[in-house]
């Protein structure tokens, strides 16, 4: 789950919120949309290998 922040950068967000917190978790924040969604990618293909 990608958001863009105030600051115009971008931050990847788990899609499952976090039992202990309420909040996703971050997965990073990059600067451009087309990062962030390459780097979710990534963490799915990481996920499943």
């Amino acid at each position: 789950m990608i958001r863009k922040l105030k600051s115009g950068k971008y931050r990847l967000y788990s899609r499952k919120v976090n039992a202990k917190t309420g909040k996703r978790r971050n997965l990073g924040t990059f600067r451009t949309r087309a990062a962030a969604e390459k780097h979710e990618r990534e963490v799915q293909y990481f996920k499943r290998h």
